[in-house]
């Protein structure tokens, strides 16, 4: 048994293990036929995740004036997900007019009402995205970046620890291994000495702390589980179908959190477009583009992969940030960005699969293919007989008598 696939030895045709349980049988169908192209997908979707990844935090400090943000960061997200929404659909019209002969149209009512009613899971992680998203703004302005990012990483291992849960995914040592080295080389290449008695929010940096676990970690891995989870059980649904509710679901709780901004502080909240420029404009650009290229992991790939692409943008993020602002490559980011790709490979590694033990149900199958190809042996072996004894000339001394007369 592989993958949660067990191969017959005769036909050699793959059937999902019974006693494994599965996200769909969609999804397991496409993971049992690997190919060269979902090679060079998957490697497309990692060096874009990684040029976009980067790209974010040098939009971020570009939309700054004075160290403050002059639009809202709801307003940003929104745009965000409207963006989103408007390259779902004009990809929804594209697929949808290439349609093959006899396929269930896509356009059609039922088939929109059906796709919803099966993908409402998504709102999950669309409700959870809207509350980091906007957290990720106050976390600029508030909170100490490095020390944000050292907490932060702790979401490599809760992520793990919610693929088993959620999705039943199993990680060898190796692999457990490989994520404590991950975690270690993004927090040595962000490694910095804080003055004694910071604070953040006017409190103490341990109690700083316990938010910055509870908020940046648990929220943003549970949408992207949630997400991968949503995306994948749904599999046969067109992706661009399913990021047309997740991202109109995004919509809708931001449009609803700027209609409550606008009763707490005015109507003039409900300018989405005040205090916006040319580099807020390409934020939101990235951030759509980055978005749609996540579901695609998700769906296609892991949250794990996800999460090493976008450790690995932090290579970018740094070359780039020395080149245009004349920031310090430090020794630290050289030996962290060393232990990640140390990591990455480990984790990858074809050694560090896991192998999957022979079940009862596996045995089982396997002796009764035995057992039926020994039936099937003595059968040929009973036939060949028959057929010689058939078609077998009597010569002249087996003619003679046994006994004498």
């Amino acid at each position: 048994m592989k993958n949660g696939m067990i191969e017959c030895s005769v036909c050699h045709s793959k059937l999902v293990s019974p006693s494994t349980k599965t996200v769909s049988r969609a999804y397991d169908r496409h993971r049992s036929k690997i190919s060269s192209k979902t090679r060079a997908i998957n490697i497309f979707l990692v060096v874009g995740d990684c040029i976009l990844v980067g790209l974010q935090p040098i939009l971020v400090f570009m939309s700054k004036v004075d160290g403050n943000f002059k639009f809202s960061p709801i307003s940003v997200n929104f745009l965000t997900e409207a963006a989103k929404v408007l390259f779902a659909v004009v990809m929804l019209l594209f697929q949808a007019r290439n349609q093959k002969v006899g396929e269930k149209p896509l356009l059609s009512v039922s088939t929109f009402v059906q796709a919803a009613r099966n993908n409402v899971l998504l709102a999950v992680p669309a409700f959870l995205y809207a509350i980091n998203n906007y957290l990720k703004f106050i976390m600029q302005l508030y909170f100490n970046p490095a020390t944000v990012k050292m907490l932060s990483n702790l979401k490599v291992l809760v992520i793990a620890v919610l693929l088993k849960i959620i999705m039943r995914r199993r990680f060898s040592i190796i692999q457990w291994e490989a994520l404590a080295l991950l975690l270690i080389g993004i927090s040595v290449n962000q490694l910095r000495s804080l003055p004694e008695g910071t604070t953040a929010l006017g409190l103490p940096v341990a109690t700083g702390a316990y938010l910055y676990t509870l908020i940046f970690v648990t929220v943003p891995s549970m949408a992207s589980v949630f997400n991968e989870y949503a995306l994948k059980s749904q599999f046969e649904t067109s992706i661009y179908l399913q990021n047309l509710f997740l991202y109109g679901y995004g919509a809708i709780f931001n449009f609803l959190a700027i209609l409550g901004m606008a009763i707490f502080k005015g109507p003039s909240s409900l300018d989405i477009l005040q205090g916006h420029s040319k580099a807020t404009m390409l934020l939101i650009f990235n951030n759509a583009a980055q978005g749609i290229l996540s579901s695609f992991f998700f769906k296609y790939a892991d949250t794990i992969l996800k999460k090493y692409s976008s450790t690995v943008a932090t290579i970018f993020t740094g070359i780039a940030s020395a080149a245009m602002f004349g920031h310090t490559l430090t020794i630290n980011f050289m030996l962290g960005i060393s232990i990640v790709f140390i990591s990455m490979h480990q984790f990858f590694s074809p050694l560090s699969k896991v192998r999957d033990e022979p079940e009862n149900g596996t045995l089982e199958m396997m002796e009764t293919q035995n057992n039926h190809r020994s039936k099937e042996s003595s059968f040929v072996n009973m036939a060949a007989g028959a057929n010689e004894d058939a078609t077998h000339r009597v010569g002249p001394d087996e003619r003679a008598p046994l006994l004498p007369l």
